[in-house]
């Protein structure tokens, strides 16, 4: 696996944290909220921002308009299913999201949720570089690399994990700090 495609996976990782996190919501109305959510429309799985408008009319609201109108019970049936926190409301047109204010409890809750992710990305990360470390030694066993390359490619990886590694505690630092904000 060539640097290139380390520094490109290692991108991916934090890319796949990031739509991760913007899942958990900080209390305040963010469209990403919904990314996930499935909904049963005429018998096929469609993601919801295929169905419908999704707006942030204020700060603690998301209002969702589906584009065929027949659609909105199936949309609230699947934003209830999805457990997201928030009960949805409908005038029979749209659909509205007032997103609450988290309790402390709930915020110490969605931290730990945050760390998990992070965890899982630090994980993919190290298994980067032990996939990164066998393909370079695999090299130098078929005489590809000298000892001293060897040596000098293995230390450019460690350091290129090193910086990942950092990347992602300060994105999830980001996502703490925003979750205990009041």
């Amino acid at each position: 696996m060539a640097k290139k495609s380390l520094d490109e996976r290692i991108e991916g990782t934090k890319n796949f944290l990031k739509e991760n996190l913007n899942t958990v919501r900080a209390g305040r109305a963010n469209p990403a909220l919904l990314d996930k959510i499935m909904v049963n429309y005429y018998g096929t799985p469609t993601p919801l921002k295929a169905l419908a408008n999704i707006s942030v009319p204020d700060p603690r609201t998301l209002m969702i308009s589906p584009f065929d109108p027949k659609s909105v019970g199936d949309i609230e049936r699947s934003i209830l299913e999805a457990n997201i926190g928030i009960n949805p409301t409908n005038d029979g047109k749209v659909i509205r999201l007032a997103i609450p204010q988290l309790t402390e409890e709930r915020r110490k809750e969605l931290t730990k949720v945050v760390k998990n992710y992070g965890e899982d990305a630090k994980v993919a990360v190290r298994n980067l570089r032990r996939d990164v470390n066998d393909e370079l030694k695999k090299a130098q066993k078929d005489g590809e690399l000298t000892e001293d390359d060897l040596k000098s490619e293995l230390d450019e990886t460690q350091k290129t994990i090193e910086k990942a590694i950092k990347d992602i505690d300060a994105i999830i630092s980001d996502k703490e700090k925003e979750l205990m904000e009041v």
